[in-house]
């Protein structure tokens, strides 16, 4: 009769070759990986059509005015649809103080640049050179920076920080005359301090109006007008007569390199 058979005791059998239900196959992405990508990649998307909407308000701007320009106006210009533009900015106000403080600080950087210490030590002609090129270069290269500071009707906010950094600006240059003039009471630097502001803005606004050959022209001659200004008060030569016998061979040699050495 043959013998019974033992069952096999439970802690000797196999284990399973299936895997556990909740592995998750190597290769799939975690899903907070997933989760945090797609924000990325909206908030990327969002950031390019802010900036076209931003160059599109740019350009309306300049042609318009703020006053005259409008949110379809503006959508129109960037191509795209007044419901589009509405998902980024409320209104007209919303996209003018976005932009204005975009502009401001690049205004911002371009003059802190231009007036840095290093700067000083040039001799005065260099001086005029690193100073005024790179602000003539902005306001050439951002001409809806004037039609939002400067034009009529335009938000308060881009008012009180264009007068904020302006004011500063002129501190700025006060700075740097007494460090020429350290003996000159303080009335006497804030006076210098804004004719020398004048000086530029008038210049500029000559500058800005041509085109080509034309405007380095101007741009020549705002710089020897701003040499024969400063000139006494840096130290360059002890009379005004000197000065401007300077400014003049500064400005032929000027003209001579425009020319170029075979130029008659």
């Amino acid at each position: 009769m043959p013998e019974p058979t033992t069952p096999e005791p439970a802690a000797t059998r196999e284990p399973a070759t299936q895997e556990p239900a909740t592995q998750e196959p190597a290769t799939q992405e975690p899903a907070a990986t997933t989760r945090a990508a797609k924000p990325r990649r909206r908030q990327a998307r969002g950031e390019r059509r802010i900036a076209q909407l931003l160059d599109a308000a740019a350009n309306v701007f300049c042609t318009t005015g703020y006053t005259g320009a409008s949110t379809n106006a503006i959508a129109r210009e960037a191509g795209v649809s007044p419901g589009t533009l509405y998902q980024f900015f409320p209104n007209k106000e919303a996209i003018a103080v976005e932009l204005g403080g975009r502009l401001l600080q690049r205004w911002r950087e371009s003059h802190g640049a231009a007036l840095a210490a290093a700067n000083l030590d040039l001799p005065l002609d260099q001086l005029l050179d690193a100073v005024l090129d790179p602000l003539f270069a902005f306001n050439h290269e951002n001409p809806a920076f004037a039609a939002l500071v400067h034009g009529p009707d335009v938000p308060g906010q881009i008012t009180q920080e264009f007068n904020a950094l302006h004011a500063a600006l002129i501190t700025r240059i006060e700075q740097i005359v007494a460090s020429f003039l350290p003996e000159a009471p303080p009335a006497e630097l804030a006076r210098t301090a804004t004719m020398i502001f004048a000086i530029f803005k008038a210049g500029l606004d000559l500058v800005l109006a041509h085109e080509g050959e034309e405007r380095q022209a101007y741009v020549t001659e705002l710089k020897k007008v701003m040499f024969r200004y400063l000139a006494p008060i840096v130290g360059v030569c002890p009379a005004g007569q000197q000065a401007g016998q300077r400014a003049e061979e500064w400005t032929d040699e000027q003209h001579g390199a425009r020319r170029g050495p075979h130029s008659h």
